[in-house]
């Protein structure tokens, strides 16, 4: 038998090209499929990946092809790191649409024309549902659901009425760290604060383990922190499921000391916002709240002073216009009293001067004197005894010749 007449390798490559091209050109094809070997450089408006599918429930290779997305589906692709909250990387479970290609320099590829953001969200979504629902089920003791809310040990326990001690667990030297701190210290009431840092990467979510060991780190240290803060400052806006884990959840849920959380999320809130204490939106915000619950207690405190103030007047007008009728009462009744006084020191007067000697000697009246002495006791004068009479001015001195008792009729009125 003739051996088969032989063709050039560009002849079989320009055969299939041609093939794929009449069953493929102009076609956009929705498929689905998981990013691997994701090659992109910041300044490079291209995308160079892997589209591959594993078997269900292994990992295991069933399909690759090489895929590449140019300009437009670049934009595309920021797009939906925008709108999903979630890098175009390695792992990512996407539906794409593509179109097919094949050159004999580089064989089969696929061209990237289009993302679905949808089907990225809902993925995302579903799979966060379920961590929730998981550590509901499992950890049932300290985290409850209430409607859209949920109930965490956490999130009841009592924050402090004046926030100082914090530990902060971030990213070293980022943007949102130094704008968390920067707040805290130019705050405009001089507010003075302590914080301790716990520096870890706060991005990428197989490094939620490092997080969860700066809260244990926390929790050993056995500091009385008022507060810890979770903050994600610089990078990317789009990585944030590192707050999307069940470990990170769990730890977070049941921390002994309030967690307030600033990793700038803006779309919505991750499952460790979901259990902490206080979710705020930035690192700025966070160092805003803390503020703003210090300036509550001092505004309370003033409250309190200018209402003990004003109660203070309030009670001393009072008391001093109670006084002021006192005063009245006790001037007019001085006044009364001293002319009833007056009244009586003149009644007196007026009888000691009619009982003055000078009166009753005008009277009639006579003072003797027996022995030098006044006396009123005639038992003791004696027949020839000398005694003085004083009468009106005059003094005179007499012999007693002669002693007997009157009736003294001349006295009766």
């Amino acid at each position: 038998m003739l051996p088969p007449t032989p063709i050039r390798l560009s002849q079989l490559t320009a055969l299939i090209g041609n093939t794929i091209k009449y069953a493929f050109d102009g076609e956009l094809f929705w498929v689905v499929g998981d990013v691997t070997s994701h090659n992109h450089k910041e300044n490079d408006d291209r995308h160079f990946f892997v589209l591959a599918e594993k078997g269900e429930g292994t990992n295991s290779l069933v399909a690759k092809v090489e895929t590449v997305a140019w300009k437009e589906a670049a934009e595309k692709i920021r797009a939906f790191e925008a709108a999903t909250g979630q890098r175009f990387q390695n792992g990512l479970h996407v539906l794409v649409a593509v179109s097919v290609s094949y050159s004999a320099a580089y064989g089969l590829k696929l061209t990237l024309h289009d993302i679905d953001i949808n089907f990225t969200i809902g993925a995302l979504e579903q799979e966060k549902q379920a961590i929730l629902r998981r550590l509901e089920t499992e950890c049932a003791d300290y985290i409850k659901r209430d409607g859209e809310r949920y109930i965490t040990r956490n999130n009841q326990l009592e924050l402090n009425t004046v926030i100082q001690k914090i530990a902060v667990v971030a990213s070293n030297a980022t943007a949102g760290y130094e704008d968390f701190l920067h707040t805290l210290q130019n705050n405009p009431y001089q507010y003075s604060f302590f914080v301790d840092n716990y520096f870890t990467p706060v991005q990428g979510e197989n490094n939620s383990h490092l997080i969860k060991k700066a809260l244990i780190d926390i929790y050993n240290s056995g500091k009385a922190y008022d507060a810890v803060v979770i903050i994600r400052g610089g990078g990317s806006q789009t990585d944030f499921l590192i707050f999307e884990t069940f470990e990170l959840g769990q730890v977070a849920a049941k921390f002994p000391i309030p967690i307030i959380t600033g990793i700038g999320h803006q779309r919505n809130e991750t499952i460790v916002d979901l259990m902490v204490h206080s979710p705020v939106k930035t690192p700025t915000k966070a160092a805003e709240f803390i503020i703003a619950q210090n300036r509550y207690y001092e505004e309370c405190i003033d409250d309190a002073q200018n209402t003990i103030v004003s109660e203070a007047q309030q009670q001393l007008s009072e008391k001093m216009q109670a006084l002021a009728p006192v005063a009245s009462n006790i001037k007019n009744y001085s006044r009364m009293y001293l002319q009833n006084q007056n009244g009586q020191v003149e009644h007196f007067v007026s009888l000691f001067s009619m009982m003055s000697p000078e009166n009753i000697f005008k009277l009639g009246f006579a003072m003797v004197k027996h022995k030098g002495k006044i006396t009123n006791s005639p038992e003791n004068i004696q027949v020839d005894d000398e005694i003085n009479v004083t009468l009106s001015g005059i003094e005179i001195s007499a012999v007693v010749t002669s002693k007997r008792k009157s009736d003294g009729t001349e006295f009766k009125l």
